[in-house]
Parts: structure tokens; C-alpha cells; sequence
């Protein structure tokens, strides 16, 4: 293994272009084999063309991922990609994955994926920041487009990123929508997206999202991550600002976010939160 770089990795791929661009920062940083664990409805069909060997799995076959994990040779694992916590709510569940959900008196997003990553360490697979080999994709602290906030924008903001710790340290979501200090929507079971949506029928034009990771967040499988299908979503709920935590978020299409947020007039802020960057290595 060269220094901070394993020989094998085993990518458990969920939905959108994040599973393809670690992929790649992983080839690029010498990683020679990669195996992929494919979810079917939701992993792209191009990204096994790019694996040296493939299974795909259903959501409910917790059973057969966890053999052919094991079987792969991997020892080491990153979970990457968008896998919605209420998906595993409307599917039908092998013996494996019943057991699972029925060991788990709180059921979140945190308690799932962190069971889920528990039991690959159990069969020798060490599961990695979903941060690894990302280091083109973690802003530098900085406004990222060209307007910045306006004086009640960065109230706005500021005042989110302080609540939004204080969810984030009760396990509740990552993601606060706040106006004229007023919170109009704090993210839980329902994911960021809905989240957003309740803000702006709320807020009206001119609400602000701050999205952040707890300190000593489990980045292994839940680092926040925003990408070009965000916009749509900020553009439709009349969202002004975004704020994230600096080198703790990972920024996907970034060319693509900035140049949208900035035909809207949107600011995007990376904040310095003072707290540690995600690791993009092995240590």
C-alpha cells in the first residue's frame, strides 16, 4: 500500500455523479482495484464500465451485500452517493436486513448507515470517510460566487450555522433554513430536500440554507454534500443564500453550481467553521 493509498477498494455506490468522481480521485491517487457494490434503481449503469468487478443488489438484500462485500477481498470500503433513509421504508427486506432494522430502537439516517458500516468492520472491511480521495471537491472557506450576502444574509447565516449545530448534535438532520431570524425549517426523516421546500413556502423569497456536520460528525457514510441538482431545488424554493462548513462539505460540479447559483443572483458561502477538515487519506 503506497502511503495513504490501499491497493483494493470496495465502493458501495448510491445515486448521483459522487460515486464516480471518488472513483476516479481514487484511480488517480493509485488505488489499483476497485470493486463496486451496485444498488439497482439508483447507481448509474455507466460507473461499472469503471470497476474491475461488479454485483448489484436491491435495496432490501442486505444479506447478499454483505457476502459479496466479504467476498471481494477488499479491506477497505467507502459509502458514497445518495441512498435515501425512507427508500429502505418501501422495499421488501431479506432475513439480514429485517434483523438489522428490528436491533435498531432509533432509526435514522445515522443509525442505519453507522449499523451498516458496523457490520462490514466485523467481516475485515475498515470503512473509509466518505471524504476519501475527495480533496478537489472540499472548498477552501470563502463566498464562492460572485455576490455575497447583504448584511441580513449573513445574520441569516450565522445564526443558522449556530442552530444548525445544535440539531446536528441531537441527530436530527444537517440542514437549517432560516429568514430574517426566524428558523422556517429544520431537516429530519424527510432529507434536505423536503426540508428546503417547507423553508421557502414559509419564507417567501430571500431565505437562507445552512448545511453542517456536527464536530466528530461519522463522515464515514453522511458528509454533507451539494451538487448541480441542488440549485433547482434552491431556484424553485426562492432561496438567496447557501452556507456550508468549509473542507467538511463535499462540492459536486462545482463550475456547474457556481455558474447557476450566479445566473439567480444566489450567494454561496463556505464558512470556517474552526472545526477539522474531512480526511482525504488513510491514516
Amino acid at each position: 500500500m503506497q502511503s495513504g493509498v490501499p491497493e483494493q477498494l470496495l465502493l458501495v455506490a448510491g445515486s448521483g455523479t459522487y460515486p464516480q468522481l471518488l472513483l476516479e480521485g481514487a484511480r488517480q491517487a493509485g488505488v489499483r482495484r476497485i470493486s463496486l457494490l451496485a444498488v439497482r434503481g439508483m447507481t448509474e449503469r455507466r460507473l461499472a464500465s469503471l470497476a474491475d468487478d461488479v454485483c448489484w443488489c436491491g435495496i432490501g438484500e442486505f444479506g447478499r451485500f454483505l457476502d459479496w462485500s466479504q467476498q471481494s477481498g477488499a479491506k477497505y470500503v467507502a459509502m458514497v452517493g445518495q441512498i435515501t433513509p425512507s427508500a429502505l421504508f418501501r422495499t421488501r427486506f431479506d432475513a439480514a436486513a429485517r434483523e438489522l432494522l428490528r436491533t435498531l430502537p432509533v432509526k435514522n439516517a445515522h443509525t442505519i448507515f453507522g449499523r451498516i458500516a458496523d457490520l462490514l468492520a466485523e467481516r475485515g472491511l475498515q470503512p473509509l470517510p466518505a471524504s476519501i480521495f475527495m480533496d478537489a471537491h472540499l472548498p477552501a472557506p470563502g463566498i464562492l460566487t460572485r455576490r455575497a450576502p447583504d448584511s441580513r444574509e449573513s445574520a441569516d447565516i450565522a445564526l443558522g450555522h449556530r442552530l444548525g449545530m445544535a440539531v446536528c448534535n441531537l441527530d436530527i438532520g444537517q440542514t437549517v433554513i432560516v429568514k430574517d431570524g426566524m428558523v422556517l425549517a429544520v431537516e429530519a426523516f424527510e432529507g434536505t430536500n423536503e426540508a428546503i421546500r417547507r423553508g421557502g413556502k414559509l419564507g417567501a423569497p430571500g431565505a437562507v440554507v445552512v448545511k453542517v456536520a456536527k464536530d466528530g460528525h461519522d463522515m464515514r457514510f453522511d458528509i454533507p454534500v451539494i451538487g448541480a441538482r441542488t440549485i433547482p431545488m434552491l431556484k424553485r424554493a426562492r432561496i438567496s443564500a447557501l452556507a456550508f462548513q468549509a473542507r467538511r462539505t463535499v462540492l459536486l460540479e462545482r463550475a456547474e453550481v457556481i455558474a447557476a447559483a450566479d445566473r439567480l443572483g444566489m450567494t454561496i458561502v463556505a464558512l470556517d467553521s474552526g472545526l477539522p477538515p474531512a480526511p482525504t487519506r488513510l491514516t
